[in-house]
């Protein structure tokens, strides 16, 4: 526990809801808990809970019991042991290891940010991420994001099926004799991904006009002839790591301008990944799915309280969440070898609907490597 570091880095979160402290540990727990990193080696303070548990399983160099370590701060404070908080546990530690500067997350509890300081102690906010490792991924992780983009597809592929064997009655779909609501069909989509070992939150089946609102769930009877959006992101029970798809699906039969819309985000998608590759910016990545819409006649603007057109970036990282470094954006800075991004532009017209397509890639030195697959037929007879 003892070591000399003129920094000490100290996170406190449940490892199942944040990604630094797992990408550090390696372990699932619950409830928060005290991780330090002095010298380059991490130490968790846990609970007699999951002590055993921690122990066996985690990637730290050592694991404390939190009993055991708020005994010895009581005794060199002199005070009681139900006197020692998390706060005193800190301060303990940076003094023991002679740390003249603490450097937290921005994720970092306030509470004990404001108590640190007011112990006076000098603390500072980290860059983000606070992990820069995290953006490069591994083998081994892109191996874990095939597994989460695998279970996406599975979640795609059953809101095919379903679509596929649907029967269209007047203005709606139905499905087993029921009609078919984006809430039934994103059960089966979520129950697919379950069954690929991943669990999927808040899965998009968005139809008709509902489609233009990028972050739209989606609720309702599912319409004919109408665009739906499934954009299906599980994360891995396993492992942790996320997959993130996206296809637009239609039952039915489309109009011109269905088709047009589909294809022109198609060949966005094909222009920006045909550009990615390690050096070039995102800002390059996202300009060429631009250009693309642009030339099609495929216009982003204002229309009353809203927007229509390409109103979001190209793409974003992917891997303990589901949303991270890098960007693929206007403003996004160079793509490095390693880097895992999703492509996925998309055009929302409320008149034509809206569509999207997202798969995800693995920078290389040459180009990418397709992490996700799954094909693009979209109109279902």
């Amino acid at each position: 526990m003892k070591s000399k570091s003129s920094v000490i880095r100290i996170l406190y979160a449940a490892s199942e809801q944040s990604a630094d402290i797992f990408y550090l540990t390696r372990v699932f727990v619950p409830d928060p808990f005290l991780c330090f990193i002095v010298g380059g080696r991490s130490t968790a303070v846990v609970s007699r809970l999951e002590y055993g548990r921690v122990r066996a399983q985690s990637n730290c160099d050592e694991v404390l019991l939190l009993e055991t370590v708020q005994l010895q701060v009581a005794r060199a404070l002199r005070i009681e042991p139900l006197a020692v908080g998390l706060a005193e546990v800190m301060c303990y530690f940076a003094k023991l290891n002679k740390a003249s500067e603490l450097e937290v997350p921005e994720s970092f509890p306030s509470v004990y940010f404001a108590k640190l300081l007011a112990a006076g102690m000098q603390v500072r906010i980290g860059a983000d991420p606070f992990f820069p490792a995290r953006e490069l991924k591994s083998d081994a992780e892109a191996k874990a994001l095939r597994q989460g983009n695998a279970a996406s597809a599975a979640g795609i592929r059953t809101a095919e099926s379903v679509l596929r064997a649907s029967k269209i009655v007047g203005k709606c779909l139905k499905y087993e004799g029921r009609t078919l609501t984006s809430e039934w069909l994103r059960t089966m989509i979520d129950q697919a991904c379950l069954a690929k070992g991943a669990v999927a939150q808040n899965t998009i089946v968005a139809g008709g006009k509902q489609g233009c609102d990028p972050h739209e769930g989606g609720h309702g009877p599912l319409k004919p002839n109408e665009l739906i959006i499934v954009d299906v992101f599980p994360r891995v029970q396993k492992t942790g790591y996320h997959g993130d798809m996206t296809r637009t699906l239609l039952k039915g039969r489309a109009n011109d301008a269905q088709r047009a819309l589909v294809g022109a985000v198609r060949d966005a998608q094909l222009a920006a990944l045909a550009k990615v590759k390690a050096g070039v910016s995102g800002a390059t990545v996202h300009g060429a799915a631009v250009q693309l819409f642009e030339g099609r006649g495929f216009h982003t603007e204002r229309r009353g309280e809203g927007f229509v057109g390409f109103i979001h970036s190209t793409g974003h990282g992917l891997g303990l969440e589901v949303h991270e470094a890098p960007r693929v954006s206007p403003t996004a800075g160079r793509l490095r070898k390693g880097h895992v991004i999703t492509i996925e532009p998309g055009l929302y017209y409320p008149e034509i609907g809206g569509c999207r397509i997202e798969d995800v890639v693995r920078v290389t030195k040459e180009g990418s490597e397709m992490l996700s697959s799954m094909h693009y037929k979209w109109e279902l007879r």
